[in-house]
C-alpha cells in the first residue's frame, strides 16, 4: 500500500559536497524516510566519476540489499548483457537507483520487493540529484516507471516514451526504457523480443552519448 502521509525528506542528511565517497558514507544515516528501519544497509550509486552514462533503477532489491551494491541481483545481470548487447563499455556506467534503500514485505521465509510510494521517492530525490551533481555523465537512462517519474514527474508513461531523448536533471539528455526485471517477468514466448527493445533503448542512448560527445 502506498505511503498516506509525506516522509520528511533526505534534504538534512546530504552533506554539501560532490565528493562521491562522502556522500555515500553520508547515505548510510539517512532517515529521510522510513525506509531504512528495515533495510540492510543504504545502497548508493556505484561507478567512474567521470562516466559517460548514469543508469538510474527504482530501488535496491533483496540481493543488492544484502551485498550493499547496486545491480548486483538477477535484474543486474539482465542489465549487463543489455549493456554489452548494445556496445556500451560497463566501465563507463555508473549505476544507481531512485531510492537507496529495499522495501519489502515477507513471504514465508523470503522478502519480497515492494514498489516506493511517491512520497519515499520524493524523500530521496535528493540523493540522486547530489550524485548528479557530482558527475558529468552524457546520458542518463531512467530503468523503469519509478526512475522516470522521479524524474518527469507521475504523467510520464515509459511506454509511450521509451527510446525518446529528453532533457532530465541538470539538462541531462535522458532516456528513459523498461526495468531490466520486467525483462525477467515477461513470460518465455515474448522474452527475446522484450530484451531486444530494452537493447534497442539502450543503443538510442549510446547514439545519444556520441552526439553529446
Amino acid at each position: 500500500m502506498a505511503a498516506t502521509t509525506r516522509e520528511p525528506g533526505a534534504e538534512e542528511y546530504v552533506p554539501s559536497t560532490t565528493d562521491l565517497r562522502r556522500l555515500r558514507s553520508a547515505a548510510e544515516s539517512c532517515r529521510g524516510c522510513s525506509l531504512w528501519h528495515d533495510a540492510t544497509q543504504a545502497v548508493f550509486g556505484e561507478g567512474a566519476a567521470d562516466a559517460e552514462f548514469v543508469l538510474v533503477g527504482e530501488a535496491p532489491g533483496d540481493q543488492e540489499d544484502r551485498q550493499g551494491h547496486p545491480f548486483v541481483g538477477p535484474a543486474g545481470r539482465v542489465l549487463g548483457t543489455g549493456l554489452e548487447d548494445a556496445g556500451i563499455d560497463r566501465g563507463r556506467v555508473y549505476t544507481t537507483n531512485a531510492v537507496k534503500h529495499f522495501k519489502w514485505e515477507r513471504r514465508g521465509k523470503r522478502r519480497i520487493h515492494k514498489t516506493p510510494s511517491r512520497w519515499e521517492v520524493a524523500a530521496c530525490r535528493p540523493w540522486l540529484a547530489a550524485e548528479l551533481d557530482a558527475l558529468t555523465p552524457r546520458v542518463m537512462v531512467l530503468l523503469g516507471a519509478t526512475a522516470a517519474q522521479a524524474v518527469f514527474g507521475a504523467g510520464f508513461r515509459v511506454t509511450r516514451e521509451r527510446g525518446n531523448v529528453h532533457a532530465g536533471l541538470n539538462d541531462i539528455p535522458t532516456v528513459a526504457t523498461v526495468h531490466p526485471s520486467s525483462v525477467l517477468r515477461t513470460p518465455d514466448a515474448g522474452r527475446e523480443e522484450a530484451m531486444k527493445l530494452f537493447v534497442a533503448d539502450l543503443r538510442a542512448a549510446r547514439r545519444e552519448a556520441g552526439r553529446a560527445g
